[in-house]
């Protein structure tokens, strides 16, 4: 007796039963380049590109670089996993358009692209997104992406990005439409959802070289005057765990004035559904000890924002770090209990958070999606970096 896969069933027109031949198709050739580059004249900018999807299985594969400033790079890659790595250094600002070109053999050569926006030291940056962003069920992901079009600048999602489970097809068909038009501009890091599937590999597939080493997903990265750093909070944060013995060497490596860090669960949060997750607490004392200014969280699905404080939650004015909790992307809202400590505002509105970095000091702004009827809640400030 002949079984079939039921989507493979087939009915003839006499009535017989038959399973279709369905031809397995190689998805073709891909070079991915990651995210757009923001670097200053004379600075490297590191460019990291990875290809997938090769018929010929033997590197080393030949690959070029046009810089976008008349200058062009040439190399070989000899490893499948692992990103081929280039810098550069661009003599004067501008914004340069930036072209990978890798060949396999005479029939598969591909390419990537992206922008080089080369600035001057003191420039400020940009940084505006949020966490808890799309589900195909919900319409909010798509007004809070229509806030990012008219925000220039680099994206942040904090996790949980792509409902209900991080699946390649939650990203191609619920984040894709909506956030995924900033993808060349966001640096990412997942939440819980995208570990519904184990190792989150529709995450990982999706944002590709901009999500870091594959598994590992935390990584840094220079903005302007700032150094910001991206963790993963749902792999071990215990003291002496991988993870964050890389970020004390990370942060020893980078003794900048001012330091940001984002991740998906929060250390601190008055919400009723997560609340409080103390499990954060080792990175908070790491990134606190090497004087950090701001974290970024998500999961609670709100927006909370704290007074400077310690990794234990007691008020510090002078060395303290300040959280933002944005899980306001559009997967749904929860209700807030009590106050804990330091918590100075909160609001259940959708919106994202857009921060403008400076060399010294940070501002923020809460921007709401707006209202058809009534008052938007609205929060800004400004703080100095230790």
């Amino acid at each position: 007796m002949v079984r079939c896969a039921r989507s493979l069933v087939a009915v003839t027109a006499l009535g017989i039963v038959a399973c279709r031949i369905e031809a397995r198709v190689s998805p073709p050739p891909t070079v991915d380049a990651g995210p757009d580059l923001r670097v200053s004249p004379r600075a490297p900018a590191a460019l990291a590109f990875r290809v997938s999807n090769w018929r010929d299985t033997t590197p080393p594969w030949p690959y070029a670089i046009s810089w976008g400033d008349g200058a062009a790079d040439h190399g070989t890659i000899v490893d499948r996993v692992a990103p081929a790595r280039a810098t550069h250094a661009y003599a004067a600002p501008g914004r340069y358009a930036v072209r990978v070109t890798v060949t396999a053999h005479a029939t598969d050569t591909v390419f990537d692209t992206l922008t080089a926006f080369v600035e001057p030291p003191a420039t400020p940056q940009v940084f505006v997104g949020a966490g808890d962003i799309a589900s195909c069920w919900r319409a909010h992901a798509v007004a809070t992406a229509q806030l990012i079009d008219s925000i220039p600048g680099t994206v942040f999602a904090l996790g949980d990005n792509a409902y209900p489970n991080g699946t390649a097809v939650n990203y191609a068909e619920c984040y894709q439409p909506t956030w995924g038009r900033f993808k060349k501009r966001t640096h990412p890091v997942p939440g819980n959802h995208d570990y519904d599937t184990p190792a989150a590999p529709g995450y990982f597939g999706y944002f590709g070289v901009a999500a870091g080493e594959r598994g590992l997903g935390y990584y840094s990265y220079e903005l302007g005057a700032w150094h910001i750093i991206a963790l993963n909070s749902n792999l071990d944060m215990s003291p002496g765990s991988p993870q964050e013995r890389w970020l004390r060497a990370d942060l020893a490596a980078h003794p900048k004035l001012c330091t940001l860090a984002y991740w998906h669960h929060a250390r601190f949060s008055s919400g009723t559904t997560h609340g409080s997750d103390p499990q954060t607490q080792p990175l908070w004392q790491a990134l606190y000890e090497a004087g950090a200014d701001v974290v970024l969280s998500g999961h609670e699905h709100n927006y909370e924002r704290f007074a400077l404080q310690t990794p234990d939650g007691r008020a510090d004015p002078v060395r303290g770090i300040r959280e933002f909790v944005v899980g306001t992307g559009g997967g749904g809202a929860y209700r807030f209990g009590p106050s804990i400590a330091n918590s100075e505002t909160r609001s259940t509105d959708y919106g994202v958070l857009r921060l403008t970095l400076t060399p010294r000091s940070y501002r923020w702004q809460f921007i709401p999606v707006p209202e058809v009827m009534g008052e938007t809640f609205a929060d800004s400030g400004s703080g100095d970096c230790h």
